[in-house]
């Protein structure tokens, strides 16, 4: 087993309900309410839920219809992603205040490496009080931070006191502070595998850290003894600044299906246009690009293609993701949709495995093309970042009908 070069301190800080806490902040009628921010419509989904809501069951990724049923007083509010992310820049200024070792998981939170910074700013627990505080002073929110010596057990710590919680587990203090824990807490474990490790009467993670490695194997396979490491706290990540997004997707999922293609192209667009957007912003090029096909069954297919050279280009990325499309549509006539999705992957100089894990189909030489100028994608830019996301859009993209979640997809373990 590797040893770790040397002792680290590591804070993850998670805001409290983010994107409800952000609406509750800006309209007083909504504060103390049960509320969640998304769509409203039949086949609307919750992207978030505050802790009002929370206390009747509702959950981030519930259906709106099953989060109504829960709580009849809850207020439905649509999604203003333009502010979330101007938030969320505001707050990860202040971390880099304290520290130039951030890694961001999402827009609300992300990953410290305090370890060098204590003779300036104090303890480990010092930093985490004065970075709730100015995080408070500046957006009036709060955020809930876990501290430990590796970022597995700061994010299980982060979650044991929300809202605005402060917990920190010590090396000495493993594995008292954990072994009592549910497995569930574990990254990795979730609705699949609870249900397996419940027949072998493993609950928490002591049961985890101390079972047999032979009865792990039909549950974890190859990760078993990653996942016993976990189960005792064992974690030799480092925090890194260059968090590269793994893949970028956005998908949609229709207030009534469509079978109708040239429908389907104009929300194709309005996602080619979120995802190109995206991707300069972050000043990476796409090696591939993915759809996502969910029929009114939930029977969902996906298609991926490989483009030559990368490209962060709008107009090239529509050209491939209405290819795919068209080209599903000619073998599977007559199909109708409840989801569209599009992502894109291989960006910059990774290589991993795309957002739906698909063979590459052939690729799309991208050189044979006509590119047009990129004056209009950096004129878009400059419009959508002084004027916000909703200013300008290409005019098949407007007046649609559907309930939108955004994906921004990070590798984590």
């Amino acid at each position: 087993m590797p040893s770790q070069p040397q002792p680290r301190t590591i804070l993850h800080v998670d805001m409290d309900a983010f994107f409800a806490s952000v609406e509750q902040r800006d309209n007083p009628e909504l504060r103390g309410k049960p509320i969640i921010v998304g769509g409203s419509g039949p086949r609307g989904v919750a992207a978030a839920a505050s802790y009002e809501a929370r206390v009747f069951g509702v959950r981030s990724a519930m259906p709106t219809r099953e989060a109504l049923r829960r709580c009849p007083e809850l207020i439905c509010v649509p999604g203003r992603m333009d502010v979330y992310q101007q938030v969320s820049k505001q707050v990860f200024a202040i971390f880099h205040e304290f520290t130039p070792d951030v890694q961001g998981i999402s827009v609300d939170e992300a990953f410290l490496d305090v370890t060098g910074c204590m003779r300036l700013y104090g303890s480990a627990m010092s930093i985490a009080e004065k970075l709730k505080k100015r995080i408070n002073d500046e957006t009036q929110l709060t955020a809930s931070v876990g501290i430990a010596p590796n970022k597995l057990v700061a994010k299980i710590a982060s979650d044991l006191e929300k809202p605005d919680g402060i917990v920190e587990i010590t090396q000495a203090e493993l594995p008292e502070r954990l072994d009592n824990l549910p497995v569930r807490v574990i990254p990795g474990i979730g609705k699949v595998t609870l249900p397996k490790l419940t027949k072998l009467n493993i609950h928490t993670m002591r049961d985890l850290r101390l079972a047999n490695e032979s009865k792990l194997r039909n549950v974890f396979g190859k990760f078993t003894q990653r996942m016993q490491e976990k189960a005792a706290g064992i974690d030799f990540r480092e925090v890194g600044e260059a968090s590269v997004d793994k893949s970028i997707s956005h998908e949609i999922t229709f207030d009534e299906n469509i079978g109708d293609v040239a429908l389907l192209l104009r929300h194709l667009q309005r996602l080619n246009d979120k995802t190109a957007t995206r991707l300069r912003s972050m000043k990476f090029q796409a090696g591939t690009i993915q759809l996502k096909l969910r029929l009114p069954d939930f029977q969902t297919f996906t298609r991926q293609m490989s483009l030559q050279p990368a490209t962060d280009d709008s107009q090239l990325l529509f050209n491939a993701a209405k290819r795919i499309l068209e080209k599903w549509f000619m073998e599977k006539p007559n199909t109708q949709l409840r989801l569209i999705g599009m992502g894109v992957s291989k960006l910059s100089e990774n290589t991993q495995m795309g957002l739906f894990d698909q063979p590459v189909e052939e690729p799309v030489d991208l050189k044979t093309k006509p590119q047009r100028p990129k004056n209009l994608d950096k004129t878009m830019d400059a419009i959508q970042e002084k004027f916000g996301k909703q200013a300008i859009k290409h005019g098949q993209a407007v007046n649609l009908s559907y309930t939108e979640r955004e994906t921004n997809k990070i590798e984590k373990d």
